[in-house]
C-alpha cells in the first residue's frame, strides 16, 4: 500500500454539500481494477476516479490526464460530475493543462474537452449521443417501478453517450418530485432512469409525510428558478438516487434541444428530492456541440493509503 493524493470535490454547486460529491485518487499508478473497484465500494459515493498518465496517443492529441470512473457496481467510460471535480482536483493539485484555455481528458470514451466559463465555472464537452425508441413494454415496467401514472409521460427515448439512460419528460416539475420508486423493481428493469419536466412560473405544493420534507421543500424553492427539474435512478449500478447527474443532463439537453423541448441554453435543476441544490449550465454553440458546466468545490483533502 502507498500514500497518495486525495480530494473530495462537490460538483454543480457553489456551496459545499448541496451538490455531487466524487473521490479522486490522484496518484492512482499501480493500483489494480480490482483495488480501484474495491476502493470505489468503500466510498459509498456514486463515482470515485482514478488520475492516471495519459496514453502516448491520447498526449499526442493533446490529453492532460486519464481518468478512470468507477461506481459501488462497476467501471464507467464517461459521467458528467466526475469529469468536472476529477479536472477540479488536478488544477488545484497543480496540473498545467497543454492549452492555457481548455483540458483534454482521456476516458474510456476518448477524448473529452473541457473549457472554462463565467464566475469560475467549468463545462465539458457532451460527447456524442445515440437515441433510440423505448418499447411499450419497458415504458410500462419502468412506470410502474417509478409509481408512475403513464398518464404523465410525454416522451421516452433511450439515451447512450458512455452511459446509457432511459429518459423520460413529464408533463409537471410536480410528478417528478412525487415519485417515490420502489428502488428493487427498477433494479430489475435493468435501466437507469433519468426523469425530467420543465419548470412552470407557479410550481404546486406537494405533501410528503417522510424526515426530509423540510429539506425537500427548501430545495424545491430553490429549484424553481432553473429550467427544468431532473432526478436520476440508477438502482441497476447500486446508485437508488443520484443527486446531480452530468451524463444524464448531458443526454436530456443532446435530446431535448433537437426535439425542440429545450432552448440551446437553459439551466437544470437536480436534487431537491435529496436536500440538495445541483445546477446544471446546459448550452450548444453555434457548431452544435453541446456544452455541460456548473461550480465545483473542493470538500475534503488528504491522503489515502491504496
Amino acid at each position: 500500500m502507498k500514500s497518495r493524493s486525495f480530494t473530495q470535490v462537490d460538483v454543480f454547486t457553489a456551496q459545499p454539500y448541496l451538490g455531487n460529491p466524487v473521490a479522486v485518487v490522484l496518484d492512482s499508478e499501480g493500483l489494480s481494477d480490482q483495488t480501484m473497484q474495491q476502493f470505489a465500494r468503500w466510498t459509498q459515493l456514486s463515482e470515485t476516479t482514478f488520475v492516471l498518465p495519459v496514453s502516448a496517443a491520447a498526449q499526442a492529441q493533446g490529453a492532460d490526464y486519464r481518468v478512470r470512473i468507477f461506481t459501488p457496481g462497476g467501471e464507467l467510460p464517461f459521467a458528467g460530475h466526475p469529469t468536472l471535480g476529477t479536472a477540479h482536483a488536478w488544477r488545484e493539485a497543480g496540473g498545467q493543462p497543454q492549452q492555457p484555455d481548455r483540458i483534454v481528458q482521456e476516458c474510456g470514451v476518448g477524448l473529452v474537452t473541457l473549457r472554462p466559463g463565467p464566475a469560475n465555472t467549468w463545462a465539458f464537452a457532451a460527447p456524442a449521443l445515440q437515441r433510440q425508441a423505448v418499447s411499450s413494454d419497458d415504458v410500462g415496467r419502468v412506470c410502474q417501478a417509478l409509481g408512475l401514472d403513464p398518464a404523465h409521460l410525454l416522451r421516452a427515448q433511450h439515451l447512450h453517450n458512455g452511459p446509457q439512460w432511459l429518459g423520460l419528460l413529464l408533463d409537471s416539475v410536480e410528478a417528478v418530485w412525487a415519485l417515490e420508486p420502489d428502488h428493487s423493481a427498477l433494479k430489475q428493469t435493468g435501466f437507469k432512469v433519468g426523469v425530467a419536466a420543465q419548470h412552470s412560473a407557479t410550481p404546486g405544493l406537494i405533501g410528503r409525510a417522510n424526515r426530509e420534507a423540510r429539506a425537500f421543500a427548501q430545495s424545491r424553492t430553490a429549484a424553481s428558478e432553473a429550467d427544468l427539474e431532473v432526478r436520476a435512478f440508477a438502482a441497476a449500478i447500486g446508485i437508488a438516487e443520484d443527486p446531480v447527474t452530468g451524463s444524464l443532463n448531458a443526454s436530456l439537453a443532446q435530446w431535448l434541444m433537437a426535439e425542440g423541448v429545450m432552448p440551446q441554453y437553459y439551466t437544470a435543476s437536480q436534487g431537491a428530492a435529496l436536500g440538495r441544490e445541483g445546477r446544471i449550465d446546459l448550452q450548444q454553440d453555434a457548431h452544435g456541440q453541446v456544452w455541460v458546466g456548473g461550480h465545483s468545490v473542493t470538500c475534503i483533502t488528504g491522503q489515502v493509503l491504496l
